[in-house]
């Protein structure tokens, strides 16, 4: 299972960060504010990329147990957890005025 520390150090994480970076350079939105913006949707990114790690090792359900007698399988909470971070991450570029820009990030780690 990934870490954030291993997550920040992808080619995917780095390569979208720059792109960020550099589209609010061009555009002359570099101030703090904005650029703790950029902080704040990569925290969102390495959130997103846990919780699809846990789909993948855990699956969409889990099983849960709270005693002997009490036990199932529940729906993974990662899943609701992808579906609201990918909206707040589109509700934060959106505010950022940055469209996303072509070519897939390569998640190999560096």
């Amino acid at each position: 299972m990934p870490t954030a520390e291993s997550i920040k150090r992808t080619r995917a994480y780095k390569k979208i960060k720059t792109s960020l970076v550099d589209q609010l350079e061009r555009s002359g939105n570099d101030t703090p504010f904005f650029l703790d913006l950029v902080d704040d949707y990569m925290k969102m990114y390495i959130v997103k990329e846990l919780a699809n790690a846990d789909i993948l090792e855990n699956g969409v359900s889990v099983e849960w147990r709270n005693s002997e007698t009490q036990y199932g399988r529940k729906k993974n909470d990662s899943v609701d957890q992808i579906l609201k971070t990918n909206q707040q991450m589109i509700k934060l570029l959106d505010m950022l005025g940055i469209k996303p820009e072509d070519g897939a990030p390569d998640d190999e780690e560096l």
